[in-house]
């Protein structure tokens, strides 16, 4: 037993994405995944995914448990849940590990009522990622109540948290039906251009538009067909997918903020990557993006401010909207649940 005990994500009113990922690809919509480890996170997360009808992975990440308490964070999933209700509605809600690190973190998470994990080994030689990874979803899948294992293959540049990678290194689809058969996950994220943090792209990775605006590279999305071709109907994940919105970089750059060159995924692709086998999109960048930005704003026009409900609360409101807009026009999960 884990040194805080045992429970079941079930009790804690918390589902699993089996289901979720089958009605996903059937429906050509992306569940939204999105990385809470404050209050007024979740209460936006929950808030944006009741008003559009929306099923939601809440993720958790090994800097939001050392930062909020893993204890803390069981229990405002379950807090979650009655919030929805609370709000008017019971929708399917998932409290998912991100890039756990070994199996120790996972089966950590697991004994205390996370209802979906994922094992990263995407940065350790092939053989030691299905081991690992293998390992984890033996032990997953042997619990009463099965929880539901992501693995990965493949490599996202970038910083987000403490994951971070100097390059990206393509996933290669010949590899992925051995993988997912010796390790028998649920899922599979995979890399074909996304990357983590706010700045994804170096200017020299872009075009420019005749206004001189920087353009991203494409996603693969050949890579992302010859995966589907090999492991039809299964459950694909993107990470690293926010698209860093031009217009809350230009409020923090103009309230005080530095964030040069920032750029991110364009919406219409993601759009597309929804449609398709990739049934978990993560966003998280995005979200600290549009905090940020409500927050220098209040703080720049009203220097004299010192009560953190004046400008926790415009945040709140600001990520809320956004995840609304993800919902609804990038993800297509808005009356799904």
């Amino acid at each position: 037993m884990c040194k805080f005990g045992q429970f079941s994500y079930r009790e804690l009113g918390l589902v699993n994405t089996v289901n979720l990922f089958k009605e996903a690809i059937v429906g050509g919509y992306a569940l939204p995944a999105y990385n809470f480890n404050n209050m007024e996170q979740l209460q936006a997360i929950i808030q944006a995914c009741v008003e559009t009808d929306s099923p939601v992975i809440l993720q958790v990440s090994k800097g939001a448990r050392n930062y909020a308490n893993p204890t803390l964070l069981r229990n405002m999933a379950r807090g979650a849940v009655e919030y929805a209700k609370e709000l008017g509605k019971k929708i399917p809600i998932v409290l998912h590990l991100d890039h756990g690190g070994d199996f120790e973190i996972c089966k950590e998470c697991i004994d205390n009522g996370f209802s979906s994990i994922m094992i990263d080994g995407s940065h350790l030689p092939y053989g030691e990622n299905v081991g690992i990874t293998k390992k984890v979803t033996d032990y997953a899948h042997s619990r009463p109540d099965y929880v539901t294992v992501e693995g990965e293959l493949g490599v996202l540049a970038g910083i987000e948290d403490e994951v971070s990678a100097e390059k990206s290194t393509y996933t290669q689809p010949e590899e992925v039906v051995d993988f997912v058969s010796k390790t028998c996950v649920d899922s599979l994220a995979i890399s074909i251009g996304t990357s983590h943090g706010a700045n994804k792209f170096k200017p020299e990775q872009c075009t420019r538009n005749k206004d001189g605006v920087l353009i991203p590279p494409p996603l693969r999305f050949d890579i992302l067909k010859e995966i589907e071709k090999k492991l039809p109907g299964f459950p694909i994940v993107l990470h690293g997918s926010s698209s860093v919105p031009q217009d809350l970089v230009k409020i923090i750059n103009s309230n005080g903020g530095k964030m040069k060159d920032a750029l991110g995924i364009p919406e219409e692709q993601l759009r597309k990557a929804a449609r398709s086998a990739v049934c978990k999109i993560n966003i998280d960048s995005d979200g600290r993006i549009a905090m940020t930005a409500a927050v220098r704003k209040v703080l720049n026009d009203k220097p004299q401010e010192f009560d953190p409900r004046k400008y926790l609360g415009p945040a709140r409101d600001s990520l809320k909207e956004l995840y609304k807009h993800k919902n609804e026009n990038v993800l297509g999960s808005a009356g799904k649940a």
